[in-house]
């Protein structure tokens, strides 16, 4: 597998309770964008809609030698997955304060692929919290790794 773009911000905005991975419908100049990793998934995110799950806000950048057929960057993606996949999803998604995100795009076996993370939004004290507890751990790592280095 060869990951073509995570989505960092996800991870810092959002608690991921779940994941999913789903195929994407591309024409031929995304998926040669997609190959040359000119994908951004930032501000993107899935929502159902008429039973099926389209990623939306997602940006991938126009194919350069491509002509006049050359692909919308911003335009709705449909993404590939079992009916009882989209069923449970669009559950889940019904609750009140959880959303559907893109965690990373890859290629598998020469297929676009995108992770969708089953999220719910940090409040900013969550964040800052969540980032003490992260730099708190990075310290101790250190600490053990030094402790260990004098040692020897």
């Amino acid at each position: 597998m060869e990951t073509i773009t995570l989505n960092r911000k996800a991870y810092h905005d959002y608690e991921i309770l779940d994941r999913v991975e789903a195929g994407i419908a591309l024409t031929g100049t995304e998926i040669k964008s997609v190959r040359a990793g000119r994908v951004n998934l930032r501000h993107a995110f899935a929502r159902p809609e008429n039973g099926e799950i389209w990623l939306l806000g997602s940006h991938i950048a126009r194919y350069d030698p491509g002509s006049y057929l050359n692909h919308d960057p911003g335009r709705p993606r449909k993404l590939l997955l079992h009916r009882e996949q989209i069923a449970e999803l669009m559950g889940k998604v019904s609750q009140r304060g959880l959303t559907l995100v893109p965690l990373r795009m890859y290629l598998k076996n020469g297929l676009a692929k995108v992770e969708l993370g089953l999220a719910r939004g940090r409040r900013l004290h969550d964040k800052r919290a969540y980032i003490l507890r992260r730099e708190a751990e990075r310290e101790m790592d250190r600490a053990i790794k030094f402790q260990k280095l004098k040692k020897a």
